[in-house]
């Protein structure tokens, strides 16, 4: 006779966490919709011309560098400390705000430093320029696949303790060359960093 109550339980237990999703027998589970994590700004005055912020052009880096401000590695991934954070296009309050982020945790890419400033883009590749306090060094992901399948190894063929969907944001701990673990939803597991945005592919981590 076989026994079916550890695999119902876990799919009950993953059903109970709305970042995780459910094995449908024959059917492949699609993405929860999300709230948007980012919103276009309202049109805004033009900042000042005489503004020392407003006239310097600010050089972005082309490759791996340290910040003029921190002396931290640039470009580098950070991620969101508030549930609103505003994004300007300059570095200083009288620039306009083109965007506006909406999700706490979510990671960012540092990719230059002004003062109190740091110009940090999405996964998408939509940013501009936000203050230092609104971001924090926890490191997190983002899963960039429909369905990302949580291992209890960094190994293919391990078993898959978790499944988590596209846009969720999960917590980032170690990293190998192609794997790293992740917690999420009160789960813990490896997944290979091809599949997740907000970790350099040649980053390790312990």
């Amino acid at each position: 006779m076989t026994h079916f109550g550890p695999i119902v339980t876990l799919l009950l237990a993953l059903a109970a966490q709305p970042v995780l999703a459910q094995d449908a027998p024959g059917s492949r589970p699609k993405p929860r919709p999300e709230r948007s994590e980012t919103v276009a700004a309202a049109p805004q005055p033009a900042p000042d011309p005489a503004s020392p912020a407003a006239s310097r052009e600010i050089a972005v880096p082309e490759g791996p560098e340290r910040g003029p401000e921190t002396n931290l590695p640039l470009p580098r991934f950070v991620s969101l400390s508030t549930d609103r954070g505003n994004v300007r296009r300059g570095p200083s309050l009288s620039h306009r705000i083109d965007w506006v982020f909406l999700r706490r945790d979510m990671p960012l890419q540092v990719t230059a430093e002004y003062g109190h400033w740091r110009r940090v883009t999405d996964r998408e590749g939509v940013g501009g320029w936000m203050h230092y306090a609104m971001l924090s060094g926890v490191r997190t992901v983002i899963v960039d696949a429909e369905l990302l399948p949580l291992r209890s190894r960094p190994q293919e063929n391990a078993t898959v303790v978790a499944q988590l969907e596209a846009g969720v944001v999960a917590r980032l701990g170690e990293c190998e060359p192609d794997w790293c673990r992740l917690t999420a939803g009160g789960y813990k597991g490896w997944a290979p960093k091809t599949l997740i945005w907000g970790v350099a592919p040649d980053e390790i981590r312990d």
